[in-house]
């Protein structure tokens, strides 16, 4: 799989978790288990740039980032880490304009 396949494919899943959870049709865990699961499938590509392609790739790592750094339970309640995603979320879904201090990396091995 490319990478532009992976991240497309992960942007639509991220924002479907990430609404679920915020509408409260599943419990946050499952949030925090796609992340996890999204890096170890992303190890497996063996990429070794850290720059990514574009900007809804940018925009997807930064995501991953904040709900690593966070976790998905902080959905329910930091307002301004949820209008973040969310603002990042409309972006990648081509809702929005680029988010403010918008910093994705990929992650390396």
């Amino acid at each position: 799989m490319i990478i532009e396949q992976f991240i497309n494919e992960k942007v639509l899943q991220i924002s479907a978790y990430i609404t679920a959870v915020i509408e409260k049709t599943i419990h946050y865990t499952e949030l925090d288990r796609f992340v996890t699961d999204t890096m170890e499938e992303w190890t497996l590509l063996q990429v070794v740039e850290e720059t990514p392609n574009n900007a809804k790739e940018r925009v997807f790592w930064h995501i991953i980032h904040l709900l690593c750094l966070h976790g998905a339970q902080a959905l329910k309640h930091n307002l301004f880490l949820k209008a973040e995603i969310k603002t990042c979320i409309d972006f990648v879904n081509g809702l929005g304009s680029y988010p403010i201090d918008c910093v994705g990396w990929r992650p390396l091995p």
